[in-house]
């Protein structure tokens, strides 16, 4: 049962729109003079339509920019040369957008405005000496130099350490062990590679061969520079307590590369050939792997190791699918080209949000962009297993992936949004979108954990035995419920007129559990307690929860006290790992949004908190109706890998000024509750 006003347990309800309510532009919800706030933000609604309308591409899609760190273009350097095809002219562009990224102090930081961080710095470094830039360049001295004081090359993440050893720069001897007959565990015993999320198991897959292969390319140069002591340049690491759980999996770690030495030969190489059987199956028809850079990379990698040529067709479409992941842009007044490395691209989710927006915004639900968009949308509907039938073998496929070409990996997150899109528009063909639709939810409904909850990937991905491997440390790597996902979800089912239903109940309950003490809810997959309230509030009164439920006072009340003095919300990406950064920072479009999203799901549109919130928008909008931000408010990991959305500076801003003006969510075609 889900809590209502005053705590106790009793139904929700759930708001059912009728079919005519956004066939034409809806009257604000009260008229207002020019200097009145309502009538500002339907002006700046208004510009922010004309510009992401002007977006959307022929085909029906949105995709914005999608900004990580230098490490993707670094180490899409590193990958050509270790292939022996690293090219002039790559090498020159991507050099540029690296140097472009350097900071004063000669670091790299992996967010705007953040620290300088030594395995982004080293693999910078080692980028630039591929590109011809010199050890004593001043900019090559300053980055050495802090290399050093941060402790030098042995100091870096385990990831960084790998592509050292692939030149030669690091012993193999010296990294975690992670061998091939990983593949053979079946999936009920612990650290099998289903017990680890899909962005990680396409990655440690791979990397199985590499490290039982150890392979090393000629380096084209030293790099004793980036060693506190090139006499000692591999110096040992301190060792765990034998009898805690880092201490166990050191030792363990101990007995593999022991093993490595005795492996059977006829043993490993049949875990080689499987794992690159499961690899092969699992690339994608653009040539991709999970629509990600860095397993492509590393299934490359592999597979080149394993015997296959350069000209075969897996690595033919491999390599061209990394092509699509750089962007080519000028380098301003000089108008020499610079190439930037994606990491991923976004354009279903993208797509799915720009539609709410502009729907939400008050464009009519029979557009031909937003029909153009459900069409497309529609198209890239998933129809085959993936690897989540591993643990839901019964469930029937359905949902959408994030990417352009990703069906192994259908998300939850994206499926949640895209129905919620598709409802916002009167598409020609109602019957098509109900069975999308359809499947789509019985998908979600399939793929909810056991504690009530729902994860990006995968159900129940909770194991704790992954994350404390000593090759796992960068990020986490394992796929559990998170409150963002989970509103999303619930906010679907709601507006589905599935708020009674048990699987919705279990979330809500789940969800009011997750709150924090101050009133926030951790953000996973968004900067961070900002985006978690901004999901989650939404949701929740989408499900009928009452907006005089404690927990929505309290949120309401954590968010007035979070407000900077220019009216705006921000929250820097050091809140993962840093309390005192908990909401504070310059204030962004996104996270202005988010937080006004919230207030207004709460019945706050009236309030000062909303009114400054309003403002800040709209005084802070570029006369095309754009708005800037530079800052990274989305994560891939909370704190270790960072994104900045190009998108989202248009599409949550427009949501929040639309819902501002307009009212509650439009839909344009509710569901049969169940």
């Amino acid at each position: 049962m889900t809590a209502t006003t005053d705590g106790s347990s009793g139904p929700v309800r759930a708001r059912a729109a009728s079919a005519s309510e956004t066939t034409s532009i809806p009257t604000p919800v009260r008229s207002s003079s020019a200097s009145d706030p309502p009538e500002i933000a339907r002006r700046a609604a208004e510009r922010s339509v004309e510009y992401l309308l002007g977006k959307q591409d022929a085909q029906g899609w949105w995709k914005g920019d999608l900004e990580t760190n230098v490490t993707m273009d670094a180490e899409d350097l590193l990958l050509r040369e270790f292939l022996g095809i690293r090219d002039t002219r790559t090498t020159a562009a991507a050099a540029r957008f690296i140097r472009g990224q350097q900071r004063d102090d000669g670091t790299w930081a992996t967010f705007h405005g953040g620290p300088g961080e030594i395995s982004t710095t080293i693999e910078a470094y080692v980028a630039l000496r591929l590109a011809g830039d010199r050890p004593d360049d001043p900019h090559m001295a300053r980055a050495s130099a802090w290399i050093r004081e941060q402790g030098g090359m042995a100091a870096s993440r385990v990831f960084t350490r790998i592509w050292l050893a692939l030149f030669g720069w690091w012993k193999w001897e010296d990294l975690p062990e992670v061998p091939p007959e990983l593949i053979f565990l079946p999936t009920w015993f612990p650290l099998n590679i289903y017990d680890f999320g899909c962005w990680a198991r396409q990655t440690i897959v791979p990397l199985t061969v590499v490290s039982a292969k150890r392979p090393v390319r000629p380096a084209p140069f030293a790099l004793d520079e980036l060693h506190t002591d090139p006499r000692v340049p591999n110096p040992p690491r301190a060792m765990a307590p034998a009898m805690s759980w880092d201490g166990f999996f050191q030792r363990a770690d101990r007995a593999l590369h022991l093993y490595h030495r005795i492996a059977p030969r006829r043993v490993r190489s049949v875990a080689m050939n499987a794992a690159a059987r499961w690899i092969v199956e699992r690339q994608e028809s653009d040539g991709c792997w999970g629509g990600i850079q860095p397993p492509a990379v590393y299934s490359i990698i592999a597979l080149h190791l394993l015997g296959y040529d350069l000209g075969h067709p897996v690595m033919k479409a491999g390599l061209e699918s990394l092509d699509r992941f750089a962007i080519w842009r000028e380098d301003g007044p000089s108008g020499a080209p610079v190439r930037m490395i994606e990491a991923c691209q976004s354009p279903v989710w993208d797509t799915c949000l720009a539609t709410v927006a502009l729907a939400d915004a008050g464009v009519p639900a029979d557009h031909p962009a937003l029909v153009r968009a459900a069409d497309w949308m529609l198209g890239e509907e998933i129809s085959r297993p993936g690897d989540w039938a591993v643990r839901r073998p019964r469930l029937a496929p359905g949902g959408w992936a994030f990417e352009f070409h990703n069906d192994n990996y259908p998300d939850i997150d994206d499926t949640a949004e895209v129905i919620l899109a598709l409802r916002r528009v009167r598409h020609p063909d109602p019957a098509r979108v109900d069975a999308a639709v359809a499947r789509g939810g019985r998908w979600t409904l399939g793929m909810q954990s056991r504690n009530g909850a729902w994860g990006a990937f995968d159900a129940d991905n909770t194991s704790e035995f992954p994350n404390r491997l000593p090759f796992c440390d960068f990020g986490k790597v394992v796929d559990p419920p998170s409150a963002d996902v989970t509103a999303h979800v619930v906010e679907m089912l709601a507006h589905e007129g599935r708020a009674h239903h048990p699987a919705a109940r279990r979330g809500i309950e789940w969800l009011l559990a997750e709150q924090e003490p101050n009133g926030a809810w951790f953000g996973r997959w968004g900067v961070n307690y900002l985006y978690g309230t901004g999901s989650v509030l939404p949701a929740l009164t989408a499900a009928g929860v009452l907006t005089s439920h404690p927990a929505i006072r309290r949120a309401v009340r954590w968010l007035e006290t979070v407000q900077n003095a220019d009216g705006g919300w921000g929250e820097d990406l050091r809140s993962y790992s840093q309390d005192e950064w908990i909401g504070q920072g310059a204030s962004t479009a996104s996270q202005t949004a988010w937080a006004l999203l919230a207030l207004l799901a709460a019945g706050e549109r009236d309030s000062k908190s909303v009114e400054r919130g309003v403002g800040w928008l709209a005084e802070t909008q570029r006369a095309d109706g754009s708005w800037d931000e530079p800052q990274f408010t989305g994560t891939g990991f909370p704190w270790d890998f960072s994104i900045n959305y190009h998108l989202y500076r248009q599409v949550f801003p427009l949501t929040a000024l639309g819902r501002y003006v307009y009212g509650e969510p439009a839909v344009a075609r509710s569901g049969k509750g169940g």
